[in-house]
C-alpha cells in the first residue's frame, strides 16, 4: 500500500515557496558578511539529494550557489592527496557550496564496491575529522546531512528512474548493485557515523522516504542553523520525527533503514 504523504500539494508547494522566500534572506546574509557556507549531502542512491538541492538552490543567485557533484577520479586525483580535488571546490568568501556527495564516497561507494584498498579506507575515517576541523578553524561553516531511505523505497525510484526518459542521466552502473549491498552499505553507514560523527561537524540524519517532508525539512533544518536577519523562527522549526542529529541510540532503535 502506498503511503500518505505527510503534506498535500497545495500545503507543501506554499510552505516551500515561503521558505524559499527565508532562503534568500539567508544569501542576502552570506554575501553582506562574506560568509563561507558548506553543505554536504550524503545517502544511498536514489535517496532524493538532487531533488532536495534543487528546491534549495531554485531561486539563489548562480553568482554565489555553487552545486559540486563530482564525476569518478582522473588516474591524476587518484595519485595525489584524496581531499586535494574536493579542495579546489570549497567556497570562498559570500559563497555557499553544496556537494551532491563529497570526498564521503570513500566511506560509502568506494568501501563497498572495493574501489579503495581497506588501508585507504581506515586512512581516510582516521583523518577526515582533522581535515573538517582545519575547514571550520579558517571560517567554513560545514553542515553534513545524510538522507536515509528504506530498501523497498530505493527499489521502487530505481525501477522509475529507469522507465523515466527525463531521468536517463541519473542511471549508473553502481544503481545495479544498491539492492544487492544493501547490508555492506548500512553497516558502512553505520561505521561512518561513529567515526566522523563529531561536536562541531555533526551529522543530521534525514528520513527521506517521503521527498516533499524530506526537502521541506531539510531546508527548515539548514535555516534554524544559520544566522540571517528577519529569520521566520515560527516557519523553520523542523519536524524532529524527519530530521534529527546523530547519535549512537539511532544505530540500534530502528530509526534507520536496516
Amino acid at each position: 500500500m502506498t503511503k500518505k504523504p505527510l503534506l498535500n500539494k497545495k500545503i507543501y508547494k506554499q510552505t516551500l515557496r515561503d521558505l524559499q522566500i527565508e532562503l534568500v534572506k539567508l544569501q542576502n546574509h552570506i554575501i553582506k558578511h562574506d560568509d563561507r557556507i558548506l553543505v554536504i549531502f550524503e545517502g544511498r542512491d536514489a535517496a532524493g539529494k538532487d531533488g532536495t538541492i534543487k528546491r534549495i538552490i531554485e531561486h539563489l543567485s548562480p553568482r554565489e550557489t555553487r552545486v559540486v557533484a563530482l564525476g569518478m577520479p582522473s588516474d591524476r586525483d587518484r595519485s595525489g592527496w584524496y581531499f586535494q580535488r574536493f579542495t579546489a571546490y570549497l567556497p570562498t568568501a559570500s559563497e555557499m557550496v553544496l556537494f551532491n556527495r563529497s570526498w564521503y564516497n570513500r566511506a560509502g561507494v568506494e568501501y563497498v564496491m572495493g574501489f579503495c584498498s581497506d588501508e585507504q579506507y581506515r586512512e581516510f575515517l582516521e583523518t577526515v575529522p582533522s581535515y573538517e576541523s582545519m575547514l571550520m578553524r579558517s571560517g567554513i561553516k560545514l553542515l553534513k546531512y545524510y538522507l536515509d531511505i528504506g530498501k523497498d523505497e530505493q527499489k521502487k525510484r530505481l525501477s522509475e528512474r529507469e522507465r523515466d526518459p527525463l531521468k536517463q542521466w541519473k542511471i549508473s552502473p553502481i544503481d545495479k548493485s544498491a539492492q544487492k549491498y544493501w547490508h555492506q552499505y548500512s553497516h558502512a553507514r553505520n561505521r561512518m557515523f561513529a567515526k566522523t560523527h563529531q561536536a562541531s561537524a555533526p551529522w543530521t540524519v534525514v528520513k527521506a522516504d517521503d521527498k516533499p517532508a524530506a526537502r521541506i525539512n531539510v531546508i527548515k533544518d539548514l535555516l534554524s542553523r544559520l544566522d540571517y536577519a528577519g529569520k521566520n523562527h515560527d516557519l523553520i522549526e523542523p519536524d524532529t520525527e524527519i530530521v534529527f542529529e546523530y547519535h549512537e541510540a539511532i544505530l540500534h532503535n530502528g530509526q534507520l533503514a536496516d
